[in-house]
Formats: structure tokens, sequence, C-alpha cells
């Protein structure tokens, strides 16, 4: 039995439109997509949603990637305010999840900075049960660790809960622990597949 509803959020509560944020300071899309080949779409990235780089270690390590463009890259990340932007319907998703009576939490990887630049983009929060954000556990989504301290903080037995995230491996991650999981792409698609496992 269903019992609890477990979101990623980027992508799924609320955007991460990187490209449409550098755009917002004036880059063309050939400089956007080129900043964001040597940040938002490099392995780097992971590092600042684990929470264990520094601001200046990751920006320096963007800088690496292309050194040519160090100017644009250290303007276009120096306030990342933006670059994860609320969802409308987040808020009232969780509100009806809940007056169904399912516990809701959030499981995602997530930066410091975003969490303090971004924080309009996480207005859900006080409606959900809990939840757990990667830099501050120094862990990030595959890592099944990241999962099981899910459950393990908040009680929670896996095979009662369903997880959501537009990343595959991520959910592959969370079934992998004994969560069900849905591969996010649109609301309708994800709710027309949770009520089904809720259903069953």
């Amino acid at each position: 039995m269903v019992r609890n509803i477990v979101f990623d959020i980027g992508n799924v509560l609320s955007d991460f439109r990187w490209k449409g944020f550098l755009m917002d300071q004036g880059f063309s899309e050939e400089m956007a997509l080129r900043i964001g080949r040597a940040s938002t779409m490099h392995p780097y990235w992971n590092e600042i949603d684990r929470g264990v780089w520094s601001e200046k270690q990751l920006l320096d390590a963007f800088v690496s990637n292309d050194p040519e463009i160090e100017r644009e890259i250290r303007s276009a990340f120096a306030n990342t305010h933006g670059i994860v932007t609320p969802r409308a319907y987040a808020i009232p998703w969780i509100k009806e999840l809940k007056s169904k009576g399912y516990g809701v939490y959030y499981l995602s990887n997530f930066s410091e900075k975003a969490e303090r630049e971004c924080s309009d983009a996480l207005a859900f929060i006080p409606y959900t049960d809990g939840g757990i954000l990667s830099y501050r556990e120094k862990i990030t989504k595959p890592d099944p660790a990241i999962y099981e301290l899910l459950l393990t903080r908040y009680a929670l037995k896996a095979e009662e809960c369903v997880f959501l995230d537009d990343t595959l491996r991520n959910v592959q991650g969370a079934e992998a622990v004994g969560m069900r999981g849905i591969c996010f792409r649109t609301k309708e698609q994800a709710q027309e597949e949770l009520k089904k496992m809720c259903e069953e």
C-alpha cells in the first residue's frame, strides 16, 4: 500500500531553467550553451549539490573547463536567483495529496547557494512532512545512502513510498532500495501513474 509520496524538486516541483537564466542575463543562446557546457551540463555541477566544494572551488572548476570565457562564467553565477523558479501547481498538489492522507516528502540534489538565492522556488516546503536537500548531507542521488537516510530519518517503509524524479537513474536508485518509482515528464502523466499505483 502506498502511504508516502516523495518528490524531487528541480523540474518536478520547480523549474531548473539554466539556459533561460543565462539568456535572461543577456548572453546569446550560443554563449549560454557554452557556459552551460562548462558548468550546468558538466559533472562538476553535481559537486555544488554535494556540498563539499566551496563556491570558489566550483567556479574555478567551471573556468578550468573553458578559460576563454572566465569573465562570463564568473558573472553568470555571481547570483543564481532565477535559475530555479516556482511551479504554480506545487503547493496545490501537495495539499491535495495530504488531504487524501498521504505523507509528502522531498528528496533533491540541491545546493546551499540555490536554497539561499532561489528560496521562492521552495515555498512548498512548509506544506510537506519533511525532506532532504543533498548539500546538507554531503550525499547526492542516486547514491543509495541518500534514499536510506530519508527512510530512516522519517521512519518510512520503502515499500510504502513512491518517488518521483525527472531523471531515470535517480528513479532507479529509489527502486534499488525498495521504493516504487515514477520518471516524471509532466504533472498529468505523473498523476495518472501515481493514481494507478495507489489503487493497486
